[in-house]
């Protein structure tokens, strides 16, 4: 049997059926307000640990971190959904029973909240994460009004991949190269005191040739490699915003006067 001194084990064990099969981690410890002993556990199930089924702690055993109790995983999957979020009223605590099929340990305490059904929870405090019972008052002359709000996040995903890659292509270039080249001309000059000997060291009348090589440059073309400039790939963050959208839900709270007003 499990009693309120082994509070401390349950937070955050993981809780098991008869079978062994592992049914999911403990969210929260609803204790029996009359004694004080743990009497339901709200076990946290789904792929995430989002939901949370109750499972009463009747015939249940606790060894190390680990509690079994007497339900396995495909029954506490189809039981009624009642949300953990304050005290378990003695109308759902019934509605658990009867689906589990074993009788209550409570008694009616004859509060509005089992009389009407509504959402007051009376009949149980619930452990919190911290060790601390909370439980609503039944005398209490307010509603509180709860809603739901999107909480977002961010996750850092692969969008796509940038590389470097180097082809050689060829192109056409042209450049402007100066160039010479020789021309032939003909100079004459007359005979005078300075060139008479040489003129006169012939014969009188004869056959001469004389020739002349012309150059030219021509222009020659060849190719060599130099770095131009270097390149490499470099990372930047850009902020911005993006609307996402969920569904979120409230609670609305209506007034029913004595003149059949609301």
């Amino acid at each position: 049997m499990i009693t309120q001194n082994d509070l401390a084990r349950l937070n955050d064990a993981d809780v098991y059926g008869p079978d062994g099969d592992k049914i999911g981690s403990v969210g929260q410890i609803y204790l029996d307000t009359d004694s004080g002993d743990p009497e339901w556990v709200a076990v946290r199930t789904g792929l995430f640990g989002t939901k949370e089924t109750f499972i009463p702690l009747q015939r249940a055993t606790l060894s190390d971190d680990r509690i079994t109790v007497a339900y396995d995983k495909a029954t506490v999957k189809d039981a009624p959904r009642i949300e953990p979020d304050g005290a378990l009223s003695y109308t759902e605590e019934n509605e658990l029973y009867t689906y589990y099929g074993v009788q209550s340990t409570g008694a009616e305490s004859g509060s509005s909240s089992y009389d009407t059904g509504t959402a007051e929870r009376t009949g149980y405090a619930r452990q919190d994460d911290t060790g601390h019972r909370s439980q609503s008052s039944a005398g209490d002359d307010a509603m509180t009004r709860s809603e739901e709000r999107l909480v977002t996040d961010t996750r850092t995903e692969d969008a796509g991949k940038a590389r470097l890659r180097k082809y050689v292509v060829t192109e056409q270039q042209q450049v402007r190269v100066p160039v010479a080249h020789e021309e032939v001309r003909l100079e004459r000059e007359p005979i005078t005191e300075a060139n008479r000997g040489d003129a006169y060291a012939g014969a009188e009348i004869t056959e001469a040739e004389h020739e002349v090589t012309l150059r030219a440059e021509r222009p020659v073309v060849d190719t060599e490699t130099v770095p131009v400039e270097r390149v490499r790939l470099g990372k930047e963050t850009v902020r911005d915003e993006e609307t996402v959208s969920g569904e979120v839900r409230k609670e609305q709270i209506e007034f029913d006067g004595p003149d059949s007003r609301r």
